[in-house]
């Protein structure tokens, strides 16, 4: 009996047991880590598959997006924008995102990637209409903290969520670059003056402190030096009293013994011609007509005769 007249309908059995073994291996599905899968069962949204393995239901579910759950990093074009007081500049930079929700990622938007930079560029734009340039160069963190929260917001309805953005560049034309250039010579020039006229000055101030404390200091030394002299003074006359007080004592102690008397009165008589002597040494002419044997009278004289002669 021959087969041939059954050859047709073995070669349609062949392939649809073909196509149902390939369909069969293509409904099991094994889910890498940060990937998730949007399935949909004749047309319409189905289920999420996360990681792990996951079997789908042969000619009804059909995988439609493959969406990465990583942080994306996208380059944001090269842009012109105009600063509050209408200088162009040039802008560029990186906007950092994540998928927090895969189904709003894959049906909320045709493409987020896309509507997120255009997104960032307009804010960006706007951002830097609010500053004036010399502001723009330093307030890149303030740039970027707008730019993130205006882009987040927008981007909520979608599933994604923009953690940051980095500007990278941003360029002036060469005329305004070499009028910046100018000024913060000039400026730089400025502060070096002020730095030097505030040395000069703590200089001065320095000099005049320094002369100040001197001139006290020689004053203290020169006070100090007149009350010591005054003390050694004072200290010699009281030493001098003294001596004198303790001679007159010893005198008059001396005066009430035996043969004191004389003795005192041949010491002045002494001391009368010492002073007699003194004043004629000074070329004065002195007539003294003395009794020596009348020592009490002659002392009188000779008194009398000292104090005329001052």
């Amino acid at each position: 009996m021959s087969l041939y007249p059954y050859m047709p309908l073995f070669i349609v059995f062949g392939v649809f047991a073909f196509v149902f073994v390939i369909t069969l291996f293509r409904s099991i599905r094994v889910v890498s880590n940060k990937t998730a899968l949007i399935v949909e069962r004749l047309g319409r949204y189905s289920r999420t598959l996360e990681a792990g393995f996951h079997v789908l239901v042969p000619f009804f579910d059909r995988v439609r997006y493959h969406q990465t759950l990583k942080e994306q990093s996208i380059d944001v074009p090269a842009q012109d924008c105009f600063t509050k007081d209408n200088v162009r500049v040039r802008v560029d930079g990186v906007l950092y995102l994540q998928v927090m929700d895969p189904k709003k990622a894959s049906y909320g938007i045709r493409d987020y990637r896309y509507a997120t930079v255009l997104l960032a560029q307009t804010t960006m734009r706007s951002v830097i209409g609010q500053l004036e340039l010399d502001n723009t160069f330093e307030a890149r963190d303030q740039i970027n903290v707008q730019v993130v929260k205006a882009v987040d917001e927008a981007s909520d309805p979608w599933g994604v969520k923009v953690t940051r953005y980095e500007i990278q560049n941003i360029k002036v034309s060469e005329s305004i670059m070499d009028a910046m250039e100018a000024q913060m010579k000039a400026e730089r020039e400025k502060r070096a003056e002020i730095a030097r006229s505030l040395g000069e000055m703590e200089t001065k101030i320095n000099l005049s402190k320094a002369a100040y404390e001197e001139a006290v200091n020689r004053s203290q030394g020169e006070l100090q030096r007149m009350v010591n002299e005054a003390e050694g003074e004072a200290t010699e006359i009281v030493s001098v009293a003294k001596a004198t007080a303790e001679g007159i004592r010893a005198v008059a102690a001396s005066v009430t013994t035996e043969g004191g008397e004389r003795a005192a009165n041949l010491r002045l008589s002494e001391n009368w011609i010492d002073a007699i002597g003194g004043i004629a040494k000074d070329g004065s002419r002195v007539i003294v007509s003395a009794d020596l044997t009348n020592l009490p009278e002659l002392t009188a004289k000779a008194a009398r005769m000292i104090a005329g002669g001052a």
